[in-house]
């Protein structure tokens, strides 16, 4: 009887306990979270293996007892899609959007036949699309923008014939598109296909996409050929982008594209017609009148031809062999001198050579002198070596001793960064050749004057060096490069690392600050004169230094040039008290320079405004990821006219914005006030520039929390 009691309760257990376990939905979405390494913290802390159902769990939608939308975007989610996602036969919306999933997508994700919206964007994802994803008949919306997929898009996709809104941009897809793609999704919305691989000519059939609302933006491919004419047949209100493809020929006037402005086709060196303004030929050159054949010409002329071809010939021959002997003697006379210097070259590779002997590289090399190199040494000797900063604690011996390694090379001289023997980083310029024979007392006024400007957004002079033929610079090192390298990348360096909104912000302001000290707060009310990214370093926090100031004075006295007097803020002219100094532009930057502000070949007296026309560019480059000028067909406009246009053709931001910068599109409405703030600052009128103190109030007033 007991033994009877035993088993009765042990059915009635388990009975229980098949009861309560968890369904096959919340199993399938808990191989999901056992797939994500960081799920301790939120949001997945609900989702528990006693639970009855995943239907109160955090980002789960249920239709009955059945999951029907996943939805976790924005929370920093590391690890991969599990195949057992495609076990949610009723799942219809998909939302992980802006995590850090990494991997390929298992096929067996699109066994969810249901499903309406995928959305994974902003991930880390690769490999190849799968061919399966032709089985979501059902499929609406496919955002696998801003990730790292590869390959052609599945031909399979143009089974998905619901679907209205396909992003795929800012991946590495290559391929052609396909002809079906205009004739089988006909029910697509907006397309966004921009930052790929794509190649081959654009399909006519994709004038056939009558639905479309929003965008169609083929822009950053390769695509080539003609622009179909067909894209006239496009509703008005689409906005179609084909910038920055090898697109060719006249630009169809009709229909829709009569409508688009200059920066939907720029990019494209080839095209021509409005509205680039660029006039196409009217004609193609007739090649055979060019090279006429034997049949079309009389025996006569030839003759006369052929002499006339063969004279022609022989004297490109004599040309081309006179350039390549003189290229060749060039290269000899190159190379006898590096052999000079190997031994110093062999000393940076193995961890650098001294810095007195990178200076005799470097009048070896560059200057190719007539006089020893060891006459720099004796001229050493008559030095006047002094420390700006108190606390310093070396001397020029044991600067001259220390590692030298080249950092770069530029018209006000060449920069080294030196170790000392106790560790400390050191940057070292030494000006150049144009730093002449001026007076030690003279030298000693301008370069006392630089080391009393001291900001934490400036880089600071902590000692200089004067000798006849040597004069060097002493700086802090400042780690992290220069703010050009920061937002373009430099070839031959570690990984690119784009930098965030925040920290872009942070940078931004710690410029203003620095420029409005110099401006309204310093000793003297300076002008920097030569702004520009290369000019700004970054430290270890990504704080943003302003260097090279007051450089060009240090190159320019020695010429008895004349001494500039920046002008007042105010209209009018500056009287001779005025106590504004300036510090002139660099001779290594044309009037043309893409940071200089249009009136600088035109006014011969400085103004800070010319500081804040280059701020304005310096914003727009941080913003947009562009250089300052921007190639729109065969001719080029300046950076901030092309954000303007954009503006003004009601582009949407992401136009304008880096494409490293997606992730932020969050931060919408402060981008676009710090893009009306630049804009302002680029103005081609100096009057109508704020000035830096309001620049800063007005950044401080977008991100109070923003140091």
């Amino acid at each position: 009887m007991n033994l009877q009691v035993i088993f009765l309760y042990f059915l009635i257990c388990n009975y229980f306990a098949i009861v309560r376990s968890l369904n096959d939905d919340g199993n399938a979405l808990l191989s999901f979270k056992n797939s994500i390494e960081n799920y301790t913290d939120d949001p997945l802390n609900n989702w528990n293996s006693t639970d009855i159902s995943p239907c109160s769990w955090h980002g789960v939608t249920c239709r009955g007892d059945r999951v029907v939308s996943l939805s976790i975007p924005n929370r920093k989610l590391v690890g991969s899609l599990p195949a057992a996602l495609g076990n949610l036969t009723e799942l219809r919306h998909v939302n992980l959007r802006n995590n850090k999933f990494f991997g390929s997508l298992p096929p067996n994700l699109f066994h969810a036949r249901e499903l309406k919206v995928l959305v994974l964007s902003g991930n880390s994802l690769s490999g190849p699309i799968p061919p399966e994803i032709g089985n979501l008949k059902n499929l609406q919306n496919l955002d696998f923008s801003q990730n790292s997929f590869n390959g052609s898009i599945p031909l399979s996709l143009v089974q998905c014939n619901r679907l209205k809104i396909l992003s795929l941009g800012q991946n590495s897809l290559t391929g052609r598109l396909t002809d079906d793609f205009g004739t089988s999704l006909i029910a697509l919305q907006r397309v966004d296909l921009s930052f790929n691989r794509l190649s081959g000519s654009i399909p006519s059939t994709m004038g056939n996409l009558s639905s479309l609302k929003g965008t169609l933006n083929l822009s950053h491919n390769f695509f080539n050929g003609t622009i179909p004419a067909s894209l006239g047949s496009l509703p008005v209100i689409v906005y179609i982008d084909l910038s920055y493809n090898n697109l060719s020929g006249n630009i169809p006037q009709v229909g829709t594209l009569l409508n688009i402005g200059p920066t939907a086709f720029a990019g494209n060196s080839l095209l021509c017609g409005l509205p680039l303004k660029i006039s196409c030929p009217s004609s193609h050159p007739d090649y055979q009148s060019l090279f006429p054949s034997p049949s079309q010409n009389s025996d006569s002329s030839s003759g006369k031809n052929g002499k006339g071809s063969t004279s022609c010939l022989s004297i490109v021959i004599t040309i081309v062999t006179s350039v390549i002997v003189g290229i060749c003697l060039i290269g000899l006379l190159v190379s006898n001198r590096c052999r000079k210097i190997t031994a110093c070259k062999g000393g940076e590779q193995a961890g650098g050579c001294s810095f007195e002997k990178a200076l005799m590289v470097r009048k070896e090399f560059f200057c190719f002198a007539k006089e020893s190199p060891e006459i720099i040494s004796e001229n050493m000797g008559h030095y006047n070596f002094v420390q700006l900063e108190q606390q310093l604690n070396f001397d020029l011996d044991q600067l001259l001793k220390a590692s030298a390694f080249l950092l770069g090379k530029s018209g006000t001289g060449i920069v080294y960064k030196v170790v000392l023997a106790d560790g400390r980083a050191l940057a070292v310029r030494r000006l150049g050749e144009d730093g002449g024979s001026q007076r030690f007392r003279e030298f000693q006024a301008e370069v006392e004057a630089i080391g009393k400007v001291r900001h934490p957004n400036i880089a600071t002079l902590q000692a200089y060096c004067w000798s006849i033929d040597e004069k060097l610079l002493i700086y802090d090192y400042i780690p992290n490069g220069d703010l050009a390298t920061a937002i373009h990348g430099k070839a031959g360096t570690v990984p690119f690392r784009p930098l965030s909104w925040p920290v872009r912000l942070r940078i931004m302001k710690g410029i203003a600050k620095g420029l409005a000290y110099l401006h309204e707060f310093s000793p003297k009310r300076y002008v920097h004169g030569n702004l520009k990214p290369s000019n700004i370093l970054l430290g270890q926090n990504m704080e943003p230094y302003i260097s090279d100031f007051g450089l060009c004075r240090l190159l320019n006295t020695d010429r008895g040039s004349q001494t500039y007097e920046l002008d007042q803020m105010t209209s009018g002219t500056p009287q001779s008290s005025s106590p504004f100094e300036f510090l002139p532009t660099s001779p290594t930057v044309t009037v043309g320079s893409s940071y200089q502000s249009p009136e600088v070949s035109k006014v011969t007296k400085p103004s800070q405004k010319w500081d804040i026309y280059s701020y304005g560019v310096i914003l727009l480059e941080m913003i947009s990821g562009k250089f300052p000028m921007i190639k729109m067909g065969s001719m080029e406009i300046d950076l901030a006219q092309w954000v303007q246009l954009s503006f003004e053709e009601r582009k949407p931001l992401y136009h304008v914005l880096d494409p490293f910068m997606a992730h932020d599109l969050d931060e919408e409405k402060e981008i676009v006030d710090v893009v009306k703030i630049a804009l302002a600052c680029a103005q081609k009128s100096p009057e109508r520039r704020p000035s830096m103190r309001y620049v800063c109030d007005n950044l401080e007033r977008l991100a109070p929390s923003i140091n």
